[in-house]
């Protein structure tokens, strides 16, 4: 299960935790800067990786995000990620 978490304090902070998985989701925050803050994230699948690597090319700022989905996010950007 995800469980999203917000707070505001100049920024939006929306703090992800579990599961991550194909559901979508939405980000709709007029004027202030996105951050996704992905610590209690446990597991993502491929279309969830491809999710935050596009909220990254939009300017979404992925904080605490555990090193195995920076590697995955960055094998995707190169277009060398295995299928699956």
């Amino acid at each position: 299960m995800l469980k999203i978490k917000r707070a505001a304090n100049g920024e939006v902070v929306l703090t992800l935790s579990g599961r991550m998985d194909a559901e979508n989701v939405k980000l709709e925050v007029e004027g202030r800067r996105i951050v996704l803050d992905l610590k209690d994230l446990t597991l993502v699948d491929r279309k969830a990786v491809n999710f935050l690597k596009r909220c990254e090319a939009d300017s979404i700022k992925l904080k605490n995000c555990p090193a195995y989905i920076r590697e995955w996010i960055t094998r995707e950007r190169r277009g060398s990620g295995s299928s699956g």
